[in-house]
């Protein structure tokens, strides 16, 4: 039985949105879930699938808080 973990940042992928949609979520899950049967030959009904939003707050790399990061890499790029 293969439980599968997916941790996202709680922001949203389109404007206007604040977390990830629960067709997003949806598809997530769908996707997974196949690739586990066309790899591990694990059938669909015994594969558990977590999504976990995580606050950007609470979300960083390169030693820094996630928008922090990203307003030093933009800063970057320009």
């Amino acid at each position: 039985m293969p439980i599968v973990t997916i941790q996202v940042t709680r922001e949203g992928t389109k404007p206007g949105a604040d977390c990830v949609t629960a067709e997003e979520k949806a598809q997530l899950i769908k996707g997974v879930s196949q690739v586990l049967l066309d790899v591990l030959n694990k059938p669909l009904e015994s594969t558990f699938v977590v999504i976990e939003e995580v606050p950007t707050d609470n979300w960083g790399w390169g030693g820094l808080p996630a928008l922090e990061y990203r307003k030093l890499k933009a800063a970057k790029s320009a």
